[in-house]
């Protein structure tokens, strides 16, 4: 069963920190490109961060870049969101998603792995 939960979110002050993760199984992880994504109320789902197979490289959102660090432990099957300097923007439902294509999670089209369980992240002010 091709799945991903999201974990580690939470109700947080301004300027923290958090690390979500987000296990993965049903598909073989090493070989797709991850990327997490954020939905806040009333508004689309958005692309946040998104990291190649090796994690050699990673590509992020414009809102998110310098703040939020994306990473994987492929032996693990679990790919990670650092965020840094949370702002009250940033609050929403995070989710991780997979594709072979990473270009296909930021453009968030014809993804092969769906979002599966999300995280709610909360910033007050």
């Amino acid at each position: 069963q091709v799945q991903t939960v999201a974990s580690g979110g939470g109700l947080m002050q301004t300027g923290e920190t958090l690390l979500l993760s987000c296990a993965a199984s049903g598909f073989t992880f090493s070989t797709y490109a991850m990327g997490w994504f954020r939905q806040a109320p009333g508004k689309e789902r958005e692309f946040v961060a998104g990291i190649i197979k090796g994690g050699g490289s990673a590509y992020y959102a414009d809102s998110v870049k310098g703040r939020f660090t994306i990473s994987r432990d492929n032996a693990k099957n679990t790919v990670y969101l650092q965020m840094r300097s949370l702002q009250p923007e940033d609050t929403g439902v995070y989710c991780c998603a997979g594709d072979p294509r990473l270009h296909s999670l930021v453009v968030d089209t014809n993804v092969d792995v769906h979002c599966g369980q999300g995280t709610q992240v909360t910033v007050s002010p």
